[in-house]
């Protein structure tokens, strides 16, 4: 069972306290993260999307898929079949392995880390962040790298609200910036 898991499973109670709520059922969990990368600048380059969801696939621990253009915008001079990015959802135990590695050793390699933005939450318990480069992950090689990308992760809650999701991802760890609640 994943350490984060069980942090979870101990601080339940704790949790359920300090919220409020009455039914054990209702106290918030991690329901799923998602890892998302806009590949526009790697359409044609077919060499370049796989590289992409290689890294994505290590970085994960779960096989990526590409993600391909449904329509046609002239404006972004993208055609329909085209790949325009990189994803992945993962949960049960692969989601609590990688938000382990995210907290414990991935965040803490960004320069000039002061933790994380507030003001990611939705109004609905899912917290949002953006990561400028791949490279804060052990799983990536320097030499494998054919280009720098960020990527989107986004962590979806169970929490009916922000208040909830964010004392949740408090409790495990999660390095929230200094500042305004």
């Amino acid at each position: 069972m994943a350490r984060l898991k069980e942090k979870y499973l101990s601080l339940k109670p704790e949790l359920q306290k300090e919220l409020g709520i009455e039914n054990v059922m209702n106290v918030p969990a991690v329901e799923k993260i998602m890892i998302s990368v806009g590949a526009g600048f790697a359409m044609k380059d077919n060499k370049l999307i796989q590289n992409i969801e290689d890294t994505i696939t290590a970085i994960a621990g779960q096989r990526a898929t590409t993600v391909i253009a449904k329509k046609s915008v002239a404006g972004f001079k993208v055609r329909e079949g085209m790949p325009v990015g990189v994803k992945v959802t993962l949960r049960g135990e692969n989601m609590y392995n990688f938000l382990d590695r995210l907290i414990s050793i991935a965040l803490p390699r960004v320069k000039d880390f002061r933790g994380v933005a507030r003001n990611g939450f939705d109004g609905r318990g899912n917290y949002n962040f953006g990561l400028q480069e791949q490279l804060i992950f052990p799983e990536v090689s320097y030499d494998s790298v054919m280009q720098i990308h960020g990527m989107n992760i986004t962590i979806v809650t169970t929490g009916s609200d922000d208040k909830h999701a964010f004392a949740l991802l408090a409790k495990l760890g999660m390095p929230f910036a200094k500042g305004r609640e």
